[in-house]
C-alpha cells in the first residue's frame, strides 16, 4: 500500500534519526551562558572542544554538522542518501555544471591586540587557542592578515621608519610587537597548520614625516605625487617589510595597497589612516608599488587594491583597473564588510566581477560589535554568528574567494585598543582565569573554513520554491560536495537536497541554525 505523504515523511525522518551519530562526549563544548541569546564554549590549558579531523563516510552516505542558537556546536550526524525523493516541499538541487569561483581561504588577523591576548595565557592555553584555529583538528584557518606597524588594535602609535627624512629607510626596523609577539605566534601557527599559511600584509599609515598632515592619525595623504620621492619611499617600505619578515621564514602571499584609504580622507578621523583617492591609488601602483615589487625578491606577491568597504565598488575598481599600467600589477580587490547592508552585493561585488573577471574578490576584514549602537563584546551572541554566516554566504554567492575575520583574539572589553574602538572577536580571552571563550561566531566561521578547502569551486544551487534558507554549494578538489545552509528564521524548515550524481538527502534546518552537509560523489 502506498504511504500517504505525511507518513512517508515521518518514516524518512525516523529512518534518518536512526542513522544519526552525534559528537562524542569527550569532544563536547563546555557551555557558559552570559545572558545573551546563546552560549560560549569555555577552553583552558588542558581541554577544549574540537570538531577533529573530518573524514566523509563512503558513497551513499552523508555527514552533517549543526550549530544553533539552542546550543549545538558543530554537532556531527550521518545519514543515508536516498534513491527516491521524499516529496519534501522544498528541494535544493545541486547544479554541478554551473561553475563559479574557486576558494582561496578563510582566516583572521594577527594584530598587536590579538598577539597580546594570546600571549597573556599560559603556554598550554596558548597552544590550545592556536590549535583551534590552525591545526588539522581545528577549523582550518589558512589566511592570516598582518598589520604593517600599528593600527587601532595596538597599545601605541608607531611605524617602522619614524626618523624624519629617512628616504632611504636606513633606520627601518621592525617593532618589539613584531619580533617578540606577532612573528613567534605566526611561526607557531604555521608549524601547527598542515598547509602553508597565506599571509596578507596591510599598512594603516605611512610615517608622519611623509604625510600632508604630519601625523599618523586624521585626514592626511602622502606628500607630493605618485612617482615622487615620498611615494617611492612608501613603496620601498613595503619591500623592506617583506624582507624583514622573510628573515624569520615568513613569506607573504599578498599585500594590500593600504587599509581603508577612504578613512584618511575624513576630517577628524581618530586613528591611523592614509588617504588615497582611487586615482592616486591607481597611479601609486602603476608608478611606484608595482614596479618596486616586480623588481624585488618578491615579484609573485599579489597586490590587492581597495581594502575598504564594498560600497566603494564598482567605482573604485573602474578607476584603478581600467588603467593598463596599474592593472598589470594587480591580482585582486580586497573588501571589508562594514555597511554591507547599504549596497546590494549584486551591485558592488557582482558588477565588479562581471566587469573584471580576471581579478578576484577577497574579504579582508570583518568584526561584530563595531557599531556605536551595538558596541563591544557580547559573550554568547548567536545573532552575531548569524551576521557572519549571512555575509559570508552572500559574499561567496557573489564571487568572493575568501573571507578574513578581524582580531583572532580580544580581551573581555574587546581590546586592547589605544583609541578605545572596542569590538567583538570569535575568541575572547580571560587571562586572570587562564581560559578563553569560543564565541558562536567562531563556529560560524568554522562551517566555512573547515569544509571549504582551497580550490573548492562554487557550483549552482536551485530552490524549488521561495524559502527563508540561505545557502551556497561547492565541489571540493577530491570530488566531494559541501552545502552550507543558514536558517535565520524562528521556524524549523524541512527540505531535501537532490544531487543528480548521488540521489536525495532529507534534512532539517532547526530555527536559528547553521548546517553544513557533505558527501562523496564517487
Amino acid at each position: 500500500m502506498a504511504l500517504s505523504l505525511p507518513a512517508a515523511v515521518l518514516l524518512a525522518l525516523v529512518f534518518l534519526t536512526a542513522q544519526v551519530t552525534l559528537s562524542t562526549e569527550s569532544n563536547k563544548c563546555v557551555a557558559r551562558n552570559f545572558g545573551h541569546d546563546s552560549v560560549v564554549c569555555e577552553c583552558n590549558s588542558t581541554y577544549c572542544d574540537s570538531v577533529g579531523s573530518v573524514t566523509l563516510p563512503p558513497l551513499g552516505q552523508y555527514s552533517s554538522y549543526l550549530s544553533s542558537m539552542a546550543g549545538s556546536r558543530l554537532e556531527r550526524g550521518q545519514g543515508q542518501v536516498q534513491v527516491n525523493s521524499t516529496g519534501a516541499g522544498l528541494r535544493l538541487t545541486i547544479v554541478h555544471y554551473q561553475k563559479y569561483q574557486k576558494i582561496r581561504g578563510f582566516g583572521g588577523a594577527m594584530t598587536d591586540a590579538a598577539a597580546i591576548n594570546i600571549l597573556s595565557l599560559s603556554a598550554g592555553a596558548q597552544d590550545q587557542l592556536l590549535r583551534q584555529y590552525f591545526s588539522s583538528e581545528g577549523i582550518g584557518y589558512s589566511v592570516v592578515r598582518v598589520p604593517m606597524a600599528s593600527c587601532d588594535f595596538s597599545t601605541r602609535l608607531y611605524t617602522y621608519a619614524d626618523t624624519a627624512g629617512d628616504y632611504n629607510l636606513d633606520n627601518f626596523t621592525l617593532a618589539h610587537e613584531d619580533i617578540n609577539m606577532k612573528i613567534p605566534l605566526l611561526q607557531r601557527a604555521q608549524a601547527l597548520s598542515p598547509h602553508p599559511l597565506s599571509l596578507l600584509a596591510s599598512a594603516w599609515s605611512a610615517p608622519a614625516w611623509m604625510k600632508t598632515n604630519g601625523a599618523l592619525i586624521g585626514k592626511g595623504s602622502l606628500n607630493g605625487h605618485p612617482g615622487g620621492k615620498e611615494h617611492k619611499t612608501w613603496a620601498q617600505y613595503y619591500i623592506r617589510f617583506l624582507e624583514e619578515y622573510a628573515k624569520y621564514n615568513l613569506t607573504f602571499w599578498a599585500l594590500t595597497t593600504g587599509n581603508e584609504p577612504s578613512a584618511g580622507q575624513m576630517t577628524n578621523y581618530s586613528f591611523q589612516a592614509l588617504g588615497f583617492t582611487p586615482e592616486e591609488q591607481r597611479d601609486w601602483v602603476a608608478l611606484d608599488l608595482g614596479p618596486a615589487l616586480h623588481a624585488s625578491s618578491y615579484p609573485h606577491t599579489h597586490i590587492l587594491i581597495l581594502d575598504d568597504n564594498r560600497l566603494l565598488l564598482p567605482h573604485w575598481a573602474k578607476v584603478v583597473l581600467n588603467d593598463v599600467h596599474a592593472g598589470r600589477y594587480i591580482h585582486g580587490v580586497a573588501v571589508h564588510w562594514y555597511m554591507d547592508s547599504l549596497v546590494p552585493a549584486g551591485i558592488s561585488l557582482g558588477v565588479t566581477h562581471h566587469l573584471y573577471p580576471e581579478y578576484y574578490l577577497f574579504g579582508t576584514e570583518a568584526c561584530a560589535g563595531w557599531s556605536p549602537l551595538d558596541r563591544g563584546v557580547k559573550l554568547g551572541s548567536w545573532e552575531r554568528a548569524e551576521q557572519y554566516a549571512h555575509d559570508i554566504i552572500e559574499d561567496l554567492n557573489h564571487y568572493v574567494v575568501g573571507w578574513t575575520d578581524w582580531n583572532l583574539a580580544l580581551d573581555q572589553t574587546g581590546g586592547p585598543n589605544w583609541v578605545k574602538n572596542f569590538v567583538d572577536s570569535p575568541v575572547i580571552v580571560d587571562a586572570k582565569r587562564d581560559i578563553f571563550y569560543k564565541q558562536p561566531s567562531f563556529y560560524s566561521m568554522a562551517h566555512f573554513s573547515k569544509f571549504l578547502w582551497e580550490e573548492s569551486r562554487r557550483v549552482g544551487v536551485s530552490a524549488s520554491q521561495k524559502t527563508n534558507l540561505e545557502y551556497t554549494a561547492f565541489d571540493r578538489p577530491d570530488g566531494s560536495v559541501v552545502l552550507i545552509v543558514l536558517n535565520r528564521s524562528s521556524s524549523v524548515i524541512q527540505f531535501e537536497v537532490w544531487d543528480p550524481a548521488v540521489g536525495y538527502i532529507t534534512s532539517t534546518a532547526p530555527a536559528h541554525s547553521l548546517l553544513t552537509l557533505a558527501w562523496n560523489t564517487h
